[in-house]
């Protein structure tokens, strides 16, 4: 009883007018004194104590000032949000079988309750009342908020004027047979006439194809509002409103929807929907709104690729169906060997398709790691380097730093490359370097680009450098970074102890039975090219 009696209060405490009703939603009382009054705290208390697993019934129309749009079905539903404006913002509760749109009810209109107004769309104003979260039904479903479309969050809208002309239109297939005079919004405009007919067709028709309406369709709607308008309308120019309705019909939210899909299938594990806007840098309320939608739409459907965490708000983890043999009958059974600086090779292991990540900040010396690397198993190993920033010059520089190896005994193969790394990789068994992968924003992608290297991968390796901030160990991408990595390297510039430190701070393939996960050591680094260890490797 205490939730939904508090529920119940809060409700009332916003001046809506409360009625206790049962799980087969019929109300418990006679509501019809409460079409015009709110119930007192008394009142609502006495009820909740007769009926304690009462749903929270709220009256519509004048009472409470909402008028609630039912959409009954996932096509009803995104066929009502099209013709909403892309930056209107209402609270949204999920029923057990659908949605409700919570908007203002416009004062004097008269609206009572229509249903199948638009497939599988019903309306409640004067003389109804809607289910409020978070009422339980009968078969143990519960009423829900939209993540961040609560009535904590956002307040009803005002009715849009474009959804009710549409819901008006006395046209079977979009809307009632016979046309209700409650569905009017407003009493003082006159439309389709001289002077407003041009703007007034053209709205309907950017409403018909907002609404999913096929061509036809709404060039028999539009035929009907042209002969009907006063003085009547020329029917040879409806389609120039249709062509120009359809110009129109490219809209933001669409793109978001896109790069959200795109953005999840490059996670694993949980994620919360803050970080889903802070990776995709959304920053308005219309694009948050936009990607929240975009994320319980892939909660649904025939094939989801999403679902929620539990009873928690606004957390979603990728449901994970895609499957990779596992060729153990002709897998290699040797492990790749590599020599490391520091000799992590003592510690941990590497095999063919595995990659390796090496996080670095500035001054850390991460290239100068990776061409020890090579100086190291060069003459075992086909290298291919892949230089993202550093010209002609500088590089032979770089190599010229090595005094003990002469220009000439350098047997590895750099290019320059600064994207689409995973072009150039092969399955032959080589060691493949990338410095860096360079990326300014939209950081999660580099989860993305990881796995297109991994998918070329077979028989070699890859080490991939990436920028990481200082004193954090994860690189650009944080842990969508370490999905693909079979060892995780990060490397620091301890400015106030004029030395360097190695972490490993992930690892899969043990040497020892020494873990050695977290494990870090000190180093110096002379001359841009030499390390040399300051300490040995501790937890």
């Amino acid at each position: 009883m205490g939730s939904n009696l508090q529920a119940a209060l809060d409700y009332a405490g916003r001046g809506y007018s409360v009625i206790p009703v049962g799980r087969d939603k019929r109300s418990y009382i006679s509501w019809t004194d409460f079409q015009k009054r709110c119930a007192r705290v008394e009142e609502i208390r006495a009820w909740w104590t007769k009926w304690p697993g009462a749903m929270i019934g709220i009256v519509t129309g004048e009472v409470s000032g909402v008028l609630v749009i039912d959409c009954d079905t996932r096509e009803a539903y995104e066929s009502v949000q099209k013709l909403l404006p892309d930056a209107l913002l209402l609270p949204i509760a999920k029923t057990p079988r659908g949605w409700h749109l919570w908007f203002q009810y416009p004062k004097g209109s008269g609206i009572t309750v229509g249903t199948n107004i638009m497939p599988g769309v019903d309306f409640r104003g004067e003389g109804g009342y809607i289910i409020a979260p978070p009422s339980i039904n009968a078969e143990g479903k519960h009423y829900t908020w939209q993540e961040g479309l609560s009535l904590d969050e956002v307040a009803p809208a005002p009715a849009s004027v474009s959804l009710f002309n549409i819901l008006a239109v006395n046209i079977e297939g979009c809307g009632q047979r016979k046309p209700q005079e409650t569905t009017k919004t407003t009493s003082d405009h006159n439309y389709f006439t001289e002077g407003h007919r041009d703007n007034d067709l053209f709205h309907a028709a950017n409403c018909l194809i907002k609404g999913g309406c096929e061509i036809p369709f709404a060039k028999q709607v539009l035929d009907i509002l042209a002969i009907n308008s006063n003085p009547p309308f020329p029917k040879n120019e409806i389609r120039a409103k249709i062509d120009s309705a359809l110009k129109r019909a490219e809209r933001r939210e669409r793109n978001i929807a896109a790069e959200v899909r795109e953005w999840v299938e490059t996670t694993t594990g949980y994620f919360e929907t803050t970080t889903n806007h802070k990776e995709l840098q959304l920053t308005t309320k219309e694009e948050i709104r936009a990607a929240n939608m975009a994320l319980l739409r892939l909660c649904e459907g025939p094939e989801p690729i999403l679902e929620k965490h539990g009873n928690r708000r606004g957390c979603y983890r990728r449901i994970e169906t895609d499957l990779n043999p596992v060729n153990f009958l002709s897998a290699p059974t040797d492990e790749f060997p590599v020599n490391w600086p520091l000799e992590i090779e003592e510690l941990c292991s590497l095999y063919p398709g595995n990659i390796v990540i090496v996080a670095g900040s500035k001054s850390a010396g991460k290239t100068a790691f990776l061409l020890n690397v090579v100086r190291m198993n060069q003459h075992r190993h086909d290298i291919v380097y892949l230089n993202s920033e550093m010209g002609d010059t500088e590089f032979r520089k770089r190599l010229e730093l090595f005094e003990k190896t002469p220009l000439s005994f350098w047997k590895f193969r750099p290019y320059h490359r600064a994207g689409n790394f995973a072009d150039l990789i092969t399955p032959e068994r080589k060691i493949f370097i990338i410095d860096f992968l360079e990326i300014h924003d939209e950081f999660w992608k580099v989860a993305k680009m990881i796995q297109e290297i991994h998918k070329k991968m077979k028989d070699g390796i890859c080490i991939i450098a990436l920028q990481k901030a200082e004193g954090k160990d994860d690189g650009r991408g944080g842990d969508f970074s370490k999905e693909k990595a079979r060892l995780y390297l990060s490397l620091d510039y301890l400015a106030d102890q004029k030395v360097n430190r190695i972490k490993i701070t992930d690892a899969k393939a043990w040497r020892t039975g020494r873990n050695p996960r977290g494990l870090h050591r000190t180093y110096k680094l002379f001359g841009g090219s030499k390390f040399e260890a300051t300490s040995e490797w501790t937890e």
